[in-house]
């Protein structure tokens, strides 16, 4: 007889309870920066003066894509270093960054048009990501391949901008979808995994790896 069924079942409860805080976490982060970045865009979209900030000059437009680049470098590789508090104001720059260099997608399309793609990305998204949450498949082996399937879609992308082939530009298109699906499925896996090993008693800790991702 289990001299210990209740101390064992507890373990395994709050071992549960712990996965889904994370989880909660990194959605609540995620739709935050979503939220700024859409925001952002928007008013950065309705203000003129903004605009021809950013898109007036190639150095000023460049620059804040380099500065988004050099964020993520520091956040995801500074992130043992970095208080939860820093690494949330990061990310908010970030993100706000980001609302700056995709202000122009509300000039090139119409509100219906960016919402009917938000609804069926947002969809996609969230399949793939209860399928890698709950599968009990080892998604650990895609993970290499798909990461060498998106530098080849980056530097395919770059060579079409010189090129300017529409037949390139849609099987791009194409081979991102799937790329993204599975990276999908393959990262929300790799952040279960993630909760499991935290502490949820550190606060901190749990904020930061949350915003990160990892």
């Amino acid at each position: 007889m289990d001299r210990y069924p209740r101390s064992n079942g507890s373990i395994v409860e709050r071992a549960g309870s712990g996965i889904q805080a994370y989880m909660a976490q990194v959605y609540g982060w995620m739709t935050c920066g979503l939220l700024l970045t859409a925001f952002v865009s928007w008013y950065a979209a309705n203000t003129p003066a903004i605009l021809n900030f950013i898109f007036s000059s190639q150095i000023t437009f460049f620059g804040l894509i380099i500065a988004q680049l050099a964020l993520v470098f520091v956040i995801s590789g500074m992130v043992n270093r970095l208080s939860g508090a820093v690494a949330t104001s990061l990310f908010m720059l970030y993100s706000a960054l980001t609302g700056l260099t995709l202000s122009s997608i509300f000039i090139a399309y119409t509100y219906t048009s960016i919402a009917s793609t938000f609804v069926v990305t947002a969809g996609m998204f969230g399949a793939m990501s209860l399928y890698g949450y709950t599968t009990k498949r080892d998604l650990s082996g895609f993970g290499s391949m798909l990461f060498m399937a998106l530098i080849g879609i980056v530097l395919a992308s770059l060579v079409n901008i010189w090129l300017k082939s529409s037949a390139l530009m849609w099987a791009i298109t194409y081979i991102g979808v799937v790329v993204f699906v599975g990276l999908t499925a393959y990262d929300t896996q790799k952040l279960k995994a993630m909760g499991e090993q935290l502490n949820a008693d550190d606060k901190d800790s749990f904020r930061k790896y949350a915003i990160v991702g990892r």
